[in-house]
């Protein structure tokens, strides 16, 4: 598989996706038609045109998926699919409204290339149970693509030594999901990635690195450049549901 699975699309001081050109670029290939997915926002035109505006200078086309007659065969028939990021209750209902879970999925299998931020990423794990999200709807599963065998969180937030707010840490929130899941979480602070190159998969992006979790072990930090192929070899331990 070939997947790029940002933490963010926008970095502060910067326009959208431009901290990960080059990596997008890379990824993409020959590609040069890809199929985005804008459910994760409301304004599904808008928001096709803003991935379109970001990637011409790649000189890569952009559709998106809503206005195509057959969801699901737009997919099976895209050179390359991107998930944007937005609300993941949202993006996920959408998803399996249309199809586009089994579809997506047997897609970046047969060798599409499927990139992904904020919620588009956590689409890329077995569930969507390590969103940091408010379930605005419901979808009647959590199951996304499970394009890999472990958890991801985007957006990870270090605690503030001198916090205030009395609410979970996202540490503390990961662990409650551990103390229910046998099953490896990687965090990715602002500004990270994670690449998967077939069996190859590796933290990539800015200095802050990454966070692994996983039940019964403290929390590893993890640099960037740091090799996690590893990771792909793990048992998924859940259900769906």
């Amino acid at each position: 598989m070939n997947l790029l699975l940002l933490s963010n699309s926008t970095a502060p001081g910067r326009r959208y996706l431009d901290h990960a050109l080059d990596e997008i670029r890379d990824v993409l290939g020959a590609a040069r038609e890809l199929l985005f997915v804008p459910y994760a926002g409301a304004d599904h035109d808008r928001y096709t045109a803003q991935v379109a505006a970001a990637l011409k200078p790649l000189g890569v086309g952009v559709t998106g998926v809503h206005t195509a007659a057959d969801p699901a065969r737009a997919v099976r028939e895209a050179d390359a699919v991107f998930t944007g990021g937005g609300n993941s209750f949202r993006l996920l209902k959408a998803l399996h409204a249309h199809g586009l879970v089994t579809a997506v999925r047997e897609r970046v299998a047969a060798g599409a290339p499927y990139l992904g931020s904020s919620a588009g990423t956590n689409m890329a794990c077995p569930t969507l149970r390590t969103t940091n999200d408010m379930p605005i709807v419901q979808p009647p599963s959590f199951e996304s693509f499970g394009l890999l065998p472990f958890q991801i969180n985007p957006h990870y937030q270090d605690a503030p030594a001198d916090r205030t707010h009395m609410g979970e840490t996202r540490a503390e929130r990961l662990t409650e999901f551990l103390q229910e899941n046998d099953v490896p979480v990687v965090a990715l602070r602002e500004g990270t990635w994670l690449r998967r190159d077939g069996d190859r998969l590796a933290l990539g992006g800015t200095e802050a690195g990454g966070v692994l979790f996983r039940r019964g072990a403290e929390p590893r930090e993890l640099s960037t450049g740091h090799d996690l192929s590893a990771l792909l070899t793990e048992p998924v331990r859940f259900d769906h549901r």
